[in-house]
């Protein structure tokens, strides 16, 4: 189905990507970008004054409920979206706004208490945040970011959250991984993207600057961050490399840009489970460019009137590449 407004080009490449996916998931994901989508979002654990789960909902004042399959994950309508934002939970910090697609990557990366974990393109937070609250304020989060607008905002939610693990910095993620080799347990890399994903018909500004050129620009960034990852990676550390596009320049073109730069015998592609959403494997190939076998690991969930677009890749660093 054809989606009024939005890009010819970027249809028509949505359309090849979603090529083994089922008719009834091409015509929702077509679909979610016409409706505005309910709001997602989870209570958060390191804000003492929240006064736990039972009692904060109570005094949230609007109507709320469970996402099935997700302890602790709860919507309400979009109509009541400013009311949520206008909540005493949301400005107390008692409560992170959060799409389930976007809750993932912390999932995935599980860091538990007492590691050393980097979050490279940190702000606005939600993802450390989250990270943060897995692992109980124990251990160190190392949160990079390099647009200074961007990182002042992230310090600020880390503090009103009550993260008290975060060492903040104010540097170009590329650069981390010479500058602190094999530190980290663990890498999280929601990498700057053409945000594809956050498309919507009710918001022209979402895709004005979309092109298949800015597509290429940014994939080269996401080359130089997904290196700098893996460098800071410690010998048996987990890498969660996302983002919020469709695009495989933007997502399996990196895998595999990182995959022959330091060799298959270094580092290798886990499974990833995910409840409740729809997923596809990743691509085997796009256009004339073969990816290798092992990528079909990752996976791209299928937006729907709640979940966003994400592409997620797990990898796990075996072995140092030799430089």
């Amino acid at each position: 189905m054809a989606v009024p407004l939005l890009p010819e080009a970027f249809q028509e490449r949505l359309a090849l990507v979603l090529q083994e996916a089922s008719a009834d998931q091409r015509t929702r994901v077509f679909a979610s970008f016409l409706a505005p989508k309910t709001r997602t979002f989870w209570l958060n654990p390191l804000q003492p004054v929240c006064g736990g789960e039972p009692v904060s909902l109570r005094s949230l004042g609007i109507p709320y409920e469970p996402v099935e399959q997700l302890s602790g994950v709860y919507r309400v309508m979009h109509s009541h979206r400013e009311a949520l934002t206008h909540s005493k939970l949301f400005t107390q910090g008692c409560l992170y706004i959060q799409n389930v697609a976007s809750m993932y990557a912390p999932w995935t990366l599980a860091p538990q208490p007492g590691e050393r974990v980097l979050d490279l393109a940190a702000a606005p937070g939600g993802k450390t945040i989250l990270m943060a609250a897995l692992m109980q304020n124990q251990g160190v989060v190392a949160a990079v970011e390099v647009v200074k607008s961007r990182f002042f905002k992230l310090k600020a939610n880390l503090q009103r959250y009550g993260v008290t693990i975060a060492q903040t910095y104010l540097t170009d993620g590329r650069t981390v991984g010479r500058k602190t080799p094999g530190r980290f347990d663990r890498v999280l890399l929601d990498a700057p993207c053409s945000s594809e994903a956050r498309f919507s018909c009710h918001d022209p500004a979402t895709w004005s600057h979309w092109s298949v050129r800015k597509i290429k620009e940014t994939s080269k960034k996401q080359k130089g961050l997904i290196v700098s990852a893996y460098k800071s990676l410690k010998v048996g550390g987990t890498l969660l490399y996302c983002t919020c596009s469709f695009a495989p320049e933007e997502n399996e073109q990196v895998i595999q840009h990182l995959l022959g730069l330091v060799g298959e015998d270094c580092i290798e592609i886990e499974p990833i489970h995910l409840r409740g959403c729809a997923v596809l494997p990743g691509l085997s190939h796009w256009g004339k460019k073969q990816f290798h076998p092992a990528i079909k690991k990752a996976c791209r969930i299928l937006p729907d009137r709640e979940v966003d677009g994400f592409f997620l890749c797990k990898l796990r660093k075996v072995a140092p590449s030799p430089e």
